[in-house]
């Protein structure tokens, strides 16, 4: 090898020159932000708002979720998830209220949106939510079977039931952890059925449900 001309500095060796180095190496995932004042979210599970108009969810801090608590202003635009999770063991939804229906898997969730001033369904898919074009009738048989459905607040809170072995469980839960379901079981939805790791983590997930579910108020458990 010859050597380097002369007057020419020293030869480096490994990696190139450092201020390229922050465009290659990994970076450190980016902290979440309340997206009303912008203050660090260091807790992974703290609250949401729903944004009525986008119709989407925004993070927030508790702070700033107190704050339009006792305001009211929850009342508006932006509306608290509440944080309740309620069980009805003493629902009348059976196979025949299900099939009516005609969700093409064994988990739903219902919400009153107040934008459309009507009830809709999602259930979770590969795909992620997926809207199910609800029959009025059928949704008044849900209604008329779980004293749930009456206590539900617009927009934040859901009707979540879950078919297994020909029994329907029935939860009340906040909004935002459907979505959260929603989106574990497409980050691990595998092949037709989901795959082995999506039943677990759905297992997993049902079962935090029932841990934090209290009854519901007048029933006979």
């Amino acid at each position: 090898m010859s050597a380097p001309p002369a007057g020419a500095g020293p030869v480096r060796s490994g990696p190139g020159p450092r201020g390229l180095r922050r465009f290659t190496a990994p970076r450190p995932p980016a902290q979440e932000r309340c997206e009303l004042c912008s203050a660090t979210l260091a807790d992974a599970r703290h609250r949401h708002l729903v944004d009525t108009e986008k119709r989407a969810l925004a993070c927030v801090c508790d702070p700033c979720a107190l704050l339009l608590d006792r305001s009211g202003g929850s009342r508006g635009r932006f509306r608290t998830v509440p944080g309740r999770h309620l069980s009805d063991p003493d629902h009348r939804i059976d196979d025949r209220a299900w099939e009516q229906l005609r969700i093409p898997v064994g988990v739903v969730f219902f919400f009153r949106n107040s934008a459309l001033g009507r009830p809709v369904a999602f259930y979770p898919s590969p795909a992620g939510a997926t809207e199910s074009e609800l029959d009025p009738r059928a949704w008044q048989s849900v209604l008329e079977r779980t004293r749930l459905a009456g206590l539900l607040q617009p927009d934040v809170e859901a009707l979540l039931l879950r078919r297994r072995d020909d029994r329907v469980e029935c939860f009340l839960v906040p909004i935002d952890i459907c979505y959260e379901l929603v989106g574990r079981m497409r980050l691990r939805w595998q092949g037709f059925d989901g795959g082995a790791e999506a039943r677990a983590d759905l297992e997993a997930f049902f079962t935090h449900v029932r841990d934090r579910a209290g009854a519901t108020p007048g029933s006979r458990s």
